[in-house]
């Protein structure tokens, strides 16, 4: 049994990984982090772990975390790990960084996108990208995870088959998504109050989203060229869920059997990702709650272009999920303990 310590436990990632640890069969935790409410009974904050979890929130002390645990989850605002993580921290515990303060390994890219001081560039590179399913082998051998982020996810893993196969031109993907209101946080914002978000639908960061260079540097080592994309996110009235649509050329004529052996030879033998049957396309409510990615295509013969779907829960594969994922692989567990959960449905 290991230990786990969750810095921002609070947050919506932060309690949806001490939902998901909760089942799990190799780790307890040992430490609910929370600036907001030091002192305060975990379940106060969250009454769902009325009699499930007794403990009280501690503070943001990661110095005398690293003490006490094995595994440290940082579901926390940007630039919080970087400026906490220090050799010595490294050399006592594992990990896994839920913000984007490793995802990126070019440090003025992240400051451009950012706008903040990297306080820590001395441990990019040796961060290792924790998307399971691409980077796996490299997972396991890391003793700093950067998380992907929920829409880098998606997008990724909906894309990456067919950028890796040469069968898209990669510098003309524009990656259309929509995410539930869960993926702003939990902290009180004016444009996530109900009246704002109820019976509405918009687009925000246009050109501007943070998650665009994360998902260009990593479909870029796809393509083994920089590339280029459009990505537009929107806010949809649901609580979790992301559905990314992907359009892009084709550089070669692809039949529907060439393009599903793309998708077969990277995931066939993936749990958690789905590559549905032809005409069924990804829904947000046939993943919710659950670790799985749902992925589907369309060729449009009369345009040139394919158009490429998936679906995802933004607070498991595409945060907490994802992260004890990525805390499995660290630890040589089964690499789906406490993640084999069925979709919830209605």
């Amino acid at each position: 049994m290991i230990k786990a310590g969750i810095i921002g436990s609070t947050g919506y990632a932060g309690s949806e990984l001490v939902r998901l640890l909760q089942g799990h069969k190799e780790a307890e935790i040992t430490w609910y982090g929370s600036r907001s409410y030091i002192d305060k009974k975990y379940s106060e904050v969250y009454q769902n772990m009325f009699q499930i979890v007794d403990d009280v929130c501690m503070d943001d002390n990661m110095e005398a975390l690293a003490e006490q645990v094995d595994v440290i989850f940082t579901a926390t605002p940007q630039g919080f790990c970087a400026s906490m993580l220090n050799e010595k921290m490294l050399e006592k515990v594992k990990i896994v960084d839920l913000s984007a303060d490793f995802r990126i390994k070019d440090v003025a890219t992240y400051e451009e996108w950012y706008k903040i001081e990297h306080k820590s560039p001395q441990f990019i590179e040796e961060a290792v990208y924790g998307l399971c399913e691409i980077n796996r082998e490299k997972v396991k051998k890391a003793r700093l995870v950067a998380n992907p982020g929920c829409y880098t996810t998606c997008s990724i893993l909906t894309v990456y088959p067919l950028v890796k196969e040469g069968i898209i031109d990669p510098n003309t993907i524009i990656i259309d998504a929509k995410s539930g209101t869960s993926g702003a946080g939990r902290g009180a914002k004016v444009d996530n109050l109900f009246c704002e978000v109820n019976e509405n639908m918009k687009a925000y960061g246009v050109a501007t989203h943070r998650h665009t260079p994360e998902i260009e540097e990593q479909l870029g080592y796809a393509a083994g060229e920089e590339i280029k994309i459009n990505f537009t996110p929107h806010l949809v009235p649901m609580n979790r869920g992301i559905l990314a649509t992907a359009y892009a050329g084709l550089k070669k004529d692809v039949s529907y059997e060439d393009v599903k052996a793309a998708y077969d030879k990277y995931y066939a033998g993936e749990k958690f990702v789905r590559v549905l049957d032809k005409d069924i396309y990804p829904q947000t409510k046939w993943v919710e709650g659950s670790n799985y990615v749902d992925i589907n295509f369309k060729i449009d013969a009369r345009t040139n272009r394919i158009i490429m779907m998936g679906a995802l829960d933004n607070l498991v594969k595409g945060a907490a999920g994802q992260a004890v994922q990525n805390m499995n692989l660290l630890f040589g567990f089964e690499e789906w303990e406490g993640l084999d959960l069925v979709p919830m449905f209605p």
